[in-house]
């Protein structure tokens, strides 16, 4: 019996790297950011979709979708946010669906950024959230992304609060002490999802 687990966090509160040690421990990982950037690659009906809503304003000269142009879109209008979403979160739950069919082992761990605000959290058996103060994530976005402060608080302002995180966490890592602190914690939780039911 495969065992769902959902990991989340807010922006740069260290997912991929949580998602990493997780994988590194033996556990099945699927990346949603991955399967974002799949379902979307040129030629895909995802792009095409895209174009349709959008317009080719949103391609790269080489005909990919230009992610950074297309983040300023959808940050700055709910709407149009939305309309994004709609066309990437099916694709991206049904080859989630794939994957997890074809998974060896017990656990398997979706990484998802937006579980919390695309209503998932119910869809697992068990949660585990990323948590760091808002402070860590905006020196992070913007010593690691190049964004003002300004953009990072908005990049973040843009998810579900650390409050409404929390709240549907069965495990949290906390991910603003060193390395090690972070391998021992995840190695900790992987354990705990070992032997719950």
């Amino acid at each position: 019996m495969t065992k769902r687990v959902g990991l989340t966090g807010g922006v740069a509160s260290g997912k991929s790297t949580v998602g990493q040690i997780f994988a590194a421990l033996g556990a099945t990982v699927i990346d949603a950011d991955v399967l974002a950037r799949e379902v979307v690659a040129p030629g895909t009906d995802g792009l095409a979709e895209i174009v349709k809503a959008f317009g080719e304003d949103v391609l790269t000269a080489s005909g990919e979708l230009d992610r950074a142009k297309m983040g300023e879109i959808v940050f700055a209008d709910e709407a149009r946010r939305r309309t994004l979403e709609s066309i990437i979160h099916p694709r991206v739950r049904a080859r989630g669906a794939e994957l997890e069919a074809a998974a060896q082992g017990p656990i398997v761990i979706h990484e998802i950024p937006l579980l919390v605000e695309t209503g998932q959290a119910d869809a697992f058996d068990a949660l585990v959230v990323v948590d760091v103060p808002v402070e860590i994530q905006v020196e992070r976005l913007v010593k690691d992304r190049g964004m003002t402060p300004e953009e990072a608080e908005a990049r973040i302002a843009a998810q579900a609060t650390r409050e409404e995180r929390l709240a549907v966490a069965n495990y949290i890592i906390d991910n603003s002490g060193t390395p090690e602190q972070l391998r021992l914690r995840v190695a900790e939780v992987y354990a705990g999802l070992q032997t719950s039911h």
